[in-house]
């Protein structure tokens, strides 16, 4: 459809509303591969030693820097080769049966190459959410942590308006998972499933998700403001190797100003998450926005998100494909009250 600037509408307004229309119409989604071709996407090897299957247009694709994918051409037998990486197999932990007459996928074990074996990479247990080996025990972290004060800071900042997100458009889903055991912690750490947010991001995210109901999605959040000291327990409770994907609390998180959202996107009609390339809170190259593995699919939806999310005034943050930042994050200080107790 096209806009002019007729009777009435200024320059401004008509460049709001063409910026507008031209996101709540993207480009058609790619199609989910092939079950066959699905199952082999993933990473694969040990230590340095990696992998990367990823699938472009129906085929796969293979990577041993996950930057420069090459066409993985079929042999047939579960064979593959590649002009680089020559021919590999794909092992399977069990042959392919039938259980009353239905065809089984059977579970990939990983890839040879040669005589080298390099194992898939799992970084989800059963239930799909990715968890580490707490440094300390997480219940004594989160006394010490609640004896601790953040960190003083000078300037002229807003006063604190936060506000329940759903409280503005129930439509929007919720997944709070620090309030269950469904995280990297394996231990609740909020005492309510509620995401909270200054007002104006809160604003700002309701349009994101208004926005991409012309598309078939929505937002489901997973958190938003959170407590200094819950920062203090995540920074301390992780391995320093992989402390990239939590704040330091020496710093505060925008999180903790109530300007940082972490979110995915759900389908409208399923209720259901979508697949990403990797899953929240997932401390993996996976998690990373310009991550070039998964489906394609995958890849687009995650572009979706955040087209749709940087559209509204919200940045990604470089680590994490689900974490978006707020433009006037600097302008809120760092808060610490616990919201499920007020």
């Amino acid at each position: 459809m096209a806009i002019s600037g007729g009777r009435g509408f200024s320059a401004a307004v008509v460049s709001a509303l063409a910026a507008a229309l031209a996101f709540a119409q993207p480009a058609a989604l790619p199609r989910k591969p092939s079950p066959a071709v699905e199952a082999i996407v993933g990473e694969y090897g040990e230590g340095q030693a990696r992998l990367v299957v990823r699938e472009m247009n129906g085929s796969l694709e293979v990577s041993m820097d996950g930057r420069s994918f090459e066409p993985a051409r079929e042999m047939g037998g579960d064979r593959y080769a590649t002009a680089q990486l020559g021919e590999f197999r794909v092992d399977r932990g069990v042959p392919a049966a039938k259980v009353k007459g239905l065809a089984v996928q059977s579970v990939i074990q990983g890839i040879s190459i040669g005589s080298a074996f390099l194992p898939r990479r799992d970084y989800g247990g059963a239930e799909g959410v990715f968890r580490i080996e707490p440094l300390r025990p997480v219940a004594e972290l989160a006394k010490e942590a609640r004896s601790l004060s953040p960190p003083k800071e000078t300037g002229d900042f807003l006063p604190s308006d936060l506000v329940d997100v759903r409280s503005l458009d129930k439509s929007v889903a919720l997944d709070v998972r620090y309030a269950t055991t469904a995280n990297f912690l394996a231990t609740p750490v909020y005492g309510k499933a509620q995401v909270r947010l200054q007002r104006p991001a809160a604003l700002a995210l309701v349009r994101a998700h208004r926005a991409l109901k012309a598309a078939g999605y929505g937002l489901m959040l997973h958190d938003g403001y959170r407590p200094w000291f819950v920062t203090w327990v995540f920074w301390n409770a992780t391995p320093e190797a992989s402390r990239v994907f939590v704040a330091d609390p020496a710093q505060g998180s925008k999180h903790n100003r109530g300007c940082a959202i972490d979110l995915t996107l759900f389908d409208l009609k399923t209720k259901k998450a979508v697949e990403m390339t990797g899953g929240y809170d997932e401390m993996s190259p996976r998690s990373y926005p310009g991550y070039a593995g998964g489906t394609s699919r995958q890849r687009a939806l995650r572009d979706l998100l955040r087209q749709a999310m940087e559209h509204e005034g919200f940045s990604v943050y470089d680590a994490e494909w689900w974490h978006f930042d707020y433009k006037d994050w600097p302008r809120y200080s760092i808060g610490n009250d616990s919201w499920w107790k007020n």
